[in-house]
């Protein structure tokens, strides 16, 4: 989502109000856990305060990420609220911890803040509503564990013979 910079200018005391769909596809290929996302629709207002932009938006969209039990897809709806300043001066310099990003040139490019935002909003795990939809529980050789204490006792089949050897014992007595 790119506008010029002049359109903020012109605006005056008055702010700047954008809209528009931005294509994030390429988070799809990115190392993240993002498996699909549709394009995102963007809505937001520029205001020019001296020599800097302040932009406030609104992302909303949905992605498909994996089921953190199952890695079943599983849509995600979105919405963030995100406030990005800027600045027009050609002597700033961006500091370390700086939230205000040079501008370099006549044209304010968003969609690097937009998908900075969008990452930032994934989630660290979402699970799937439909248990049914769920992978099986055993396989061959595997099984899945029930965090839930087993009931019965299972006796190691190596310790099996020292058990009979306890109870002769017992008997003897």
């Amino acid at each position: 989502m790119k506008f010029p910079i002049q359109k903020v200018k012109q605006a005056g005391e008055k702010p700047f109000f954008f809209e528009g769909e931005v294509d994030l596809s390429t988070l799809e290929e990115a190392k993240n856990d993002i498996r699909q996302i549709s394009p995102v629709e963007v809505t937001g207002q520029a205001e020019m305060k001296g020599e800097e932009i302040i932009v406030s938006m609104t992302i909303k969209g949905e992605m498909i990420l994996p089921c953190a039990r199952t890695l079943a897809d599983v849509p995600y709806a979105f919405q963030i609220e995100a406030d990005e300043y800027f600045n027009t001066s050609q002597y700033y310099t961006e500091e370390d911890d700086s939230e205000v990003h040079p501008l370099g040139g006549e044209v304010l490019d968003l969609t690097p803040y937009i998908k900075e935002n969008v990452l930032l909003e994934v989630p660290y795990r979402v699970f799937a509503e439909n248990p049914e939809n769920t992978p099986p529980q055993e396989g061959k050789g595997w099984g899945v564990v029930d965090e839930k204490p087993q009931t019965e006792e299972k006796v190691d089949p190596r310790l099996a013979k020292l058990e009979s050897l306890l109870d002769n014992e017992e008997d003897n007595k």
